[in-house]
């Protein structure tokens, strides 16, 4: 669990929660047709943009911002050098009961298809397909969450507009201004909170984290072809480290030196 994103999100909510406490009764800001303009404008204009089983997945990508665990990078180095220490020693054939093992489905197909003796050019096909469509997955993902932080601003100022024709049609009655203003800049404050509490910020989580996992596939790819060529350990690990920053490069006893 990413626990980042929902230490963000509970911040922001008590900040602004908070601010509405020391200034009005949460009641105040609480008002069903606005947040029907704000939420309903914001779904259509998705459902627009986006087919239908795209938007329903929405959800599923919403979930790996916060759930999705990416493995560490000198984890998985680690790993792959110790499988091309035992297929130097032992043999590709004996990597087939440590692939029962793994739980990442890239790298063990990755590993399933050295076992099977498939040419390194088949081998990196096939891998560079999976990280091609994670990445188009991945950008639909974002763009759909950029697309609803863009329309829940703008509905919110629709609403906002609806709720202000609506007050200066009754200017008769003076008392009601002041509640009609409150009520039309509601649907404002909505928009903006949406946009800016969960749309903008998971969409920028969202390309962040394909980016690890682009870096984290890409090493795994490098590593597999590696093995199938009978590379000695420590190369694979010097190439595979070259994927990491500087300060990421160290092993852990190097970082307690």
């Amino acid at each position: 669990m990413d626990i980042a994103t929902l230490v963000g999100i509970v911040l922001a909510l008590l900040s602004v929660v908070g601010s509405i406490l020391m200034a009005a009764p949460l009641s105040a800001f609480i008002d069903i047709p606005s947040l029907a303009i704000v939420c309903g404008g914001t779904i259509a204009s998705t459902l627009i943009s986006f087919s239908l089983a795209t938007v329903i997945s929405v959800f599923k990508v919403v979930k790996k911002t916060v759930m999705y665990p990416l493995p560490s990078a000198s984890e998985e180095i680690e790993r792959l050098v110790s499988f091309a220490n035992l297929a130097r020693r032992e043999g590709l054939l004996a990597l087939e009961e440590k692939v029962e093992e793994i739980t990442d489905d890239f790298q063990s197909k990755g590993l399933r298809m050295v076992i099977d003796g498939l040419p390194a050019q088949a081998i990196r096909e096939v891998l560079e397909n999976e990280v091609y469509f994670l990445q188009t997955r991945h950008a639909t993902g974002k763009q759909m969450l950029d697309t609803m932080g863009s329309a829940a601003p703008a509905f919110g100022m629709i609403g906002t507009l609806i709720g202000l024709v609506a007050m200066l049609r009754n200017m008769s009655d003076p008392s009601s201004i002041g509640v009609g203003m409150a009520v039309a800049l509601l649907t404002t404050m909505y928009g903006s909170f949406f946009a800016n509490v969960f749309f903008i910020p998971l969409s920028a989580k969202l390309e962040k984290r394909s980016q690890e996992e682009v870096l984290l596939k890409s090493m795994t790819l490098e590593g597999v072809l590696a093995i199938q060529a009978g590379d000695k350990p420590q190369l694979v690990e010097e190439r595979l480290k070259s994927f990491l920053s500087p300060s990421q490069r160290e092993t852990p006893a190097e970082a307690k030196a």
